[in-house]
């Protein structure tokens, strides 16, 4: 009588990783107002940050000249040489940096950007300084390294500004990178220079790197346009995280970029070989065309937003029981929306970008997912038409709930 075959062994399908980490919340709703609206559902999207203008033409020509001639092939990891030039003159030109192209990797995106520098940057048990509230990956993507997250929370009164004092308590001897995104998404908060300042001298003398996300760098409404980079005596712990998307309304082309030490660059470069590779050749191509060509395009939409910023601002103005913050800069607005838990069987902000949705057809996102309780985050990179008709439908929603 043969011996019964002994059961496999049960093992896990999913390595660790994937586990600390979460759908971005920004996604998942984008995908959830794609299928309403594939229902023929009227919806005004406040949801994805993404420009409502369209790519200006002398990049979409430089794209299409560069199929035409053929330039489709691979190109080296961290960009053709071109491009990377592109990048550090034009930031040399707006904020007084110093980067060499070797000192420079193109990525598919800024998301890849961060991403690839706190891979290279945090091993497990590593702290993160990460302000309160934040972009939606910057958790998960530290969480997927093994750092462990470290909370400053800003205060809503003072308009959610980091300060150089709130990052200097939050330091420990574990303490590796820290995070700071300015202009802020979610709510449009600007470091001061005086602080940016401080807060780039302190990582750079505790030996800390400072990865500093500049995504919305050219959206600035205070009149001060600055970066990290401009303190170029602190550059060996300093990364600026760049992206093309937001600035010349090219979230499709993903293009993005990283400035920092040749070492950490290098890095970052090596381990994008063995992932992405290179960039897409005429989107390298397309970038060049819009780093070096006059920036017109880039202070008409600047000022377009900021019209749209007051427009959206006016319209909170007349629904009782929602208040803002005035951001100084992206294209969010971060309104607190906690006067109305408890009416209506709302009790939290995502109950109220869930009943938004569902039934006045708005696109929000939940501040749940950038770690705050009481409020909700909107786009205003939509047409001025779509502010005034989804404002509307909100001061109606809310009004019902009263």
């Amino acid at each position: 009588m043969s011996t019964p075959a002994a059961s496999p062994v049960a093992r896990k399908i999913f390595a660790d990783r994937i586990n600390r980490i979460e759908v971005s919340a920004t996604m998942a709703i984008t995908a959830e107002a794609a299928r309403l609206k594939s229902q023929g559902l009227d919806l005004v999207e406040f949801g994805a940050g993404e420009p409502h203008f369209a790519t200006p033409r002398h990049i979409k020509d430089a794209a299409i000249e560069a199929i035409e001639q053929n330039f489709t092939r691979y190109t080296n990891v961290a960009g053709i040489p071109e491009v990377r030039k592109a990048i550090v003159e034009r930031h040399a030109a707006d904020f007084g940096s110093n980067y060499t192209p070797e000192e420079c990797v193109f990525t598919t995106g800024g998301k890849l950007a961060l991403f690839n520098a706190v891979q290279v940057l945090v091993d497990h048990g590593d702290e993160v300084i990460l302000p309160v509230p934040y972009w939606v990956s910057f958790k998960d993507i530290i969480q997927y390294a093994g750092g462990k997250v470290v909370y400053v929370e800003s205060d809503e009164k003072e308009n959610f500004r980091i300060t150089a004092k709130m990052i200097e308590a939050a330091i420990t001897p574990k303490t590796k990178v820290i995070i700071l995104n300015t202009p802020s998404n979610p709510s449009g908060a600007v470091v001061s220079p005086a602080d940016l300042e401080s807060i780039v001298r302190l990582a750079h003398a505790k030996g800390i790197y400072l990865l500093l996300d500049e995504c919305y760098a050219y959206l600035q409404y205070t009149g001060v346009s600055i970066s990290g980079g401009s303190f170029t005596d602190c550059k060996e712990h300093l990364i600026v995280l760049g992206s093309l998307s937001k600035t010349y309304a090219m979230t499709g082309w993903r293009a993005g970029f990283a400035l920092g030490p040749k070492a950490v660059i290098a890095a970052m470069s090596k381990l994008q070989s063995q992932s992405t590779s290179s960039t897409a050749s005429i989107v390298q191509k397309a970038s060049i065309a819009a780093l070096t060509a006059p920036q017109d395009c880039v202070a008409e939409m600047r000022a377009d937003y900021l019209k749209l910023r007051d427009q959206i601002l006016e319209g909170f103005q007349q629904i009782p029981g929602l208040s803002c913050t005035v951001p100084e800069g992206a294209f969010y607005v971060y309104p607190n929306v906690s006067a109305f838990f408890g009416k209506g069987g709302i009790q939290t902000a995502a109950d109220v970008a869930d009943r938004l949705l569902k039934e006045a057809h708005v696109v929000v996102v939940p501040g749940e997912a950038f770690g705050t309780t009481e409020h909700i985050r909107l786009s205003y990179a939509v047409s001025h038409a779509d502010v005034d008709k989804g404002v509307a439908r909100m001061k109606e929603f809310f009004a019902k709930l009263a």
